[in-house]
């Protein structure tokens, strides 16, 4: 991923953050085929490692858990809040209105190998945990154990573990750290007003709270 140095966003807490508040994720697998993308909930777990793993699971029926390169590393995409940022905004567009539109974001890449987890037992357990973590906020939280028992293993069936250690991580943070201060503060005040909830809100506090230094 090019990121030049101002938009590098390095810090453990900060990109596993965002890949506990995103974690809808978009897997890129190398196969014969080419190159495949899916979309799939993977979920952060300590390992003892320096980066963690990450754990999810796939149809049975998607042939990624069988056709992935065996010698080649996943990549799995975090994508944060987002917003189109206008040059209207901009408190330097009077002085020779040499602005242009940009688009701000935040993301994350994992990098690791693709590890098939074809037991129950343990897509039970990392669909226990997942439903534990999701259903936690809710006044009556629902619990896999809540459905019948016979229901739950025959979905089991349908469905294969998949686990990547994590290799390497990459972060990206392009929040205006490249325009002066005032139009940092002008983004912030566009971006609130446009939504106090949502990508923008977040878009605001991420400008706000990534100031270059």
């Amino acid at each position: 991923m090019y990121s030049p140095s101002h938009f590098d966003e390095s810090r453990p807490e900060v990109l596993q953050g965002l890949m506990h508040a995103h974690p809808l994720a978009t897997l890129v697998t190398l196969s014969s085929d080419g190159l495949t993308a899916n979309h799939i909930p993977l979920h952060l777990q300590a390992d003892g490692s320096a980066f963690g793993k990450l754990v999810g699971h796939v149809a049975r029926a998607n042939p990624v858990w069988q056709n992935t390169h065996a010698l080649a590393e996943v990549l799995v995409i975090f994508q944060g809040p987002d917003a189109y940022i206008t040059p209207s905004w901009y408190a330097t567009k009077p002085d020779g209105g040499k602005v242009v539109p940009t688009w701000n974001y935040a993301v994350v890449h994992a990098h690791g190998p693709l590890v098939v987890k074809d037991d129950p037992q343990w897509v039970r357990a990392q669909l226990e945990s997942m439903t534990r973590q999701h259903e936690a906020s809710r006044p009556q939280p629902w619990a896999v154990e809540d459905a019948p028992r016979e229901f739950t293993d025959r979905l089991l069936q349908a469905i294969v573990g998949i686990e990547i250690p994590i290799t390497r991580l990459q972060g990206k943070w392009k929040v205006s750290q490249n325009q002066p201060a005032s139009n940092r503060a002008s983004v912030i005040a566009g971006l609130t007003e446009q939504g106090h909830t949502g990508s923008a809100a977040d878009m605001a506090t991420l400008v706000a709270t990534h100031s270059p230094t």
